[in-house]
């Protein structure tokens, strides 16, 4: 099991794995080029760069769905108080609601991707 090297998804597989040896690229985007140099059976990462590698290497494919979901979030050091806290919710729920987040996203070819619910 090929794995970007302290990413999401090597954290997740390190606490999960009992069976498997992961080996650890330096990078995601390299995370293919690994796999395909060392003769491993299963790499991991994010779908688009994923996608965009097999594109690369003919012969391999995707399996389809996801082993899992990263749910990205925000915060702010918790000595900033309730208003701080408000003004950073609301932020992001501007940036939700008027389309920014997903303009974004589509903007950087982000595909597969969900801008979460409102709140």
């Amino acid at each position: 099991m090929v794995v970007g090297q302290g990413s999401a998804y090597d954290l997740h597989l390190t606490r999960e794995l009992k069976q498997a040896r992961i080996v650890r690229a330096p990078s995601s985007p390299t995370v293919v080029d690994a796999f395909v140099a060392q003769g491993c059976e299963v790499a991991a990462g994010v779908k688009q760069q994923l996608e965009a590698d097999a594109g690369r290497y003919p012969g391999h494919r995707l399996l389809p769905g996801r082993f899992m979901v990263i749910q990205q979030a925000m915060g702010c050091p918790k000595g900033r108080g309730e208003a701080a806290r408000q003004a950073l919710a609301a932020f992001v729920e501007e940036m939700k609601a008027s389309g920014f987040v997903a303009q974004a996203l589509a903007r950087h070819g982000i595909a597969g991707a969900s801008v979460a619910p409102r709140a």
